[in-house]
């Protein structure tokens, strides 16, 4: 009973007037992005990239850690967008990856419902946040769904990957039903666990093009994207597992990434985008890229 009020007074209605935060799409220009340092940061054996890691012997370094988030950040603010930090918080190993617990939609702030239960407190502290903001949270209360499965694509199409794990038809569909009830096209892709999240092997890039491991994804899944007028720009399996799907697309034209994929940096500059590459290998090891790392508050 306690835990139940204490959510329900953690996602009520703030009664000030709030600062409305929208995202209508992915590669609209980011104006403003929600982070949390690595203060605390583990390698928590939740996914197949930090197991093989941890097999290897990988041990994180702290410091190393945030000189690479400090990094990021420092990037995102060179390219305009205002970067607002939650509170690094004892135990919470994941909580700078930011992306999983909350998404910004064309109605505010969502809530999610991350699979793994140590998760959950991370949840509860971007509550907390939001609310000191004085901005309302919906909060997603069904199944199970994670922002890394989330891709808010442009306006009028959602994309949701399902592997059924981290993300299920239940939480996908709850949070769906406002851009259904909107009139959205909406796009589910069922893909297997193993790759964790759907921004592991696509990742929009602007509203007509995307990165994608096509090796991995299933035809149908390229055949509907091609029929929604967006090509894609392809990723091996190898630099999948190296994150290089894992990108924020700053405007449309400008596109964060990792220093472990030079392919995939070449690539996007002979299509002619800026690519700015931060090394991102710590956190890399621990399971996330850029886009995990990243939660926009604001684009437009």
């Amino acid at each position: 009973m306690k835990l139940e009020l204490e959510a329900d007074r953690l996602f009520s209605r703030p009664q000030i007037s709030p600062r409305q935060f929208h995202v209508h799409g992915e590669t609209d220009r980011l104006r403003r992005v929600l982070v949390c340092a690595p203060s605390h940061l583990e390698a928590v054996p939740c996914c197949s990239v930090t197991k093989e890691k941890l097999r290897g012997g990988f041990v994180p370094d702290p410091l190393q850690a945030l000189r690479q988030h400090r990094a990021l950040c420092d990037v995102l603010a060179g390219a305009g967008a205002a970067v607002e930090r939650l509170a690094p918080t004892p135990g919470l190993a994941d909580a700078c990856f930011t992306r999983d617990v909350a998404v910004t939609t064309p109605w505010g702030l969502v809530a999610l419902k991350p699979a793994l239960d140590h998760r959950s407190a991370e949840v509860a502290q971007f509550a907390r946040w939001a609310r000191g903001q004085g901005r309302p949270v919906r909060r997603i209360t069904a199944g199970r769904i994670e922002g890394g499965d989330i891709c808010i694509a442009r306006p009028g199409l959602l994309i949701v990957g399902i592997s059924g794990n981290r993300t299920d038809e239940v939480g996908a569909e709850d949070f769906a039903t406002p851009f259904h009830v909107a009139g959205w096209d909406v796009l589910a892709y069922n893909f297997d666990e193993h790759f964790l999240h759907l921004d592991t092997i696509f990742s929009m890039l602007r509203p007509d093009l995307a990165l994608a491991c096509v090796d991995v994804l299933d035809d149908g899944f390229i055949a509907a994207l091609r029929q929604r007028g967006i090509g894609l720009l392809p990723v091996t399996y190898k630099e999948a597992r190296k994150l290089g799907c894992n990108v924020v697309s700053i405007d449309g034209e400008t596109i964060i990434t990792g220093t472990d994929t030079p392919r995939v940096s070449a690539m996007l500059r002979e299509e002619g985008f800026k690519v700015i590459e931060v090394a991102l290998g710590q956190l890399n090891a621990c399971g996330g890229g850029v886009h995990c790392l990243t939660m926009p508050l604001e684009r437009g």
